[in-house]
């Protein structure tokens, strides 16, 4: 009887180690969601090994994750889009070599990256802090490639004009920038937007989780079922960055920044790459036409079924397309061995 009583004490004791955990889950699912959301990024870089570094330069900070050292292939630069941040990579991380030395940085004032001006946030000035980050940590000791995607695609290629030496190649991820003839739907919100002075709700800045459902079907084409607990996570997570990410999106709609991509296009010489989703209804998929009669000797991949968000939707094909690039151009070059 005393050894009965025993494994039943003992299940109790299993039960409720097992129990407090699984309730830990639960209430932070249902009551704080923005906390779990934290939680599975910082997961996600501790299983795929990136680490998170600060860079500092004359009192601007710059938050960045990295993984790998710089090898016989170039190290690859990461910029993401409007109101992301780093983490938006990791899917794509996921399918890249390990021995890679890959570097996923907070654009300025996104996340953990210093907050100065409005002048920081228009696409130039996004260049000249992305170029201070790069030397402070002498990234450009030998030319590296660099991928962007929506703004960071209009970053990275106006950042490849200016500065020609230190890229040796670049991809473009339904880069904006571009004059694209055909409207999409974002395009019209825009209009509408304009019209109104600015005073409507900005698609992609949510401040409800209908509104975030609702960009989630603007950016992408592939339908992700997402809870309700996890959508109002997303709002609460950006909800205190909102005033923020107003400055940033009236910076890069403004005059000087709107078409800053298409304005450089001549001045770009290193190889590009331009991966464009063909149901992309925030950036039309013609822009990519647009940057072929320009650079004629671009590659462009067109992935079916995929809208705005590459990353999200096709981060294994994105992440073969891109390191198939890279290898392509290196050998071309001459400047390595055989290996992957």
């Amino acid at each position: 009887m005393a050894a009965d009583l025993d494994v039943v004490n003992l299940f109790v004791i299993a039960g409720g180690t097992l129990a407090i955990p699984i309730l830990a889950f639960v209430a932070s699912f249902l009551f704080w969601p923005s906390a779990l959301i934290k939680v599975y990024y910082w997961y996600w870089r501790r299983t795929l090994g990136l680490q998170v570094r600060y860079a500092d330069c004359g009192g601007y900070r710059f938050c960045y994750a990295y993984r790998g050292k710089p090898g016989m292939r170039p190290s690859i630069l990461m910029l993401h889009g409007f109101s992301a941040h780093k983490d938006t990579w990791l899917t794509v991380v996921k399918y890249l070599p390990k021995h890679l030395h890959i570097v996923c940085v907070d654009m300025p004032g996104h996340e953990g990256t210093t907050r100065t001006t409005t002048e920081d946030y228009a696409i130039q000035g996004q260049v000249k802090r992305i170029h201070q980050f790069v030397e402070t940590i002498r990234l450009n000791r030998k030319p590296f490639h660099v991928v962007g995607t929506s703004m960071g695609g209009n970053v990275a290629g106006v950042y490849g004009a200016c500065y020609p030496l230190e890229i040796c190649s670049m991809t473009l991820i339904c880069p904006d920038g571009i004059r694209h003839p055909c409207e999409t739907k974002f395009d019209n919100h825009l209009q509408d937007l304009e019209h109104s002075n600015y005073t409507l709700n900005i698609p992609l800045i949510p401040t409800t989780p209908e509104e975030m459902e609702d960009m989630f079907k603007l950016c992408s084409h592939v339908r992700f079922k997402i809870p309700q607990q996890i959508l109002q996570g997303l709002v609460d997570v950006r909800q205190p960055h909102n005033t923020f990410y107003e400055e940033v999106f009236m910076e890069i709609v403004g005059e000087t920044s709107r078409y800053a991509l298409q304005e450089h296009l001549h001045l770009i010489t290193a190889p590009l790459q331009v991966i464009w989703g063909k149901k992309d209804q925030v950036v039309d998929v013609s822009g990519a036409t647009v940057i072929a009669e320009v650079l004629p000797g671009c590659r462009v991949d067109l992935l079916e079924n995929c809208g705005h968000s590459v990353v999200m939707e096709r981060p294994s094909r994105t992440a073969k397309l891109i390191l198939e690039f890279i290898i392509l151009q290196q050998d071309a070059r001459g400047g390595t061995k055989k290996s992957s």
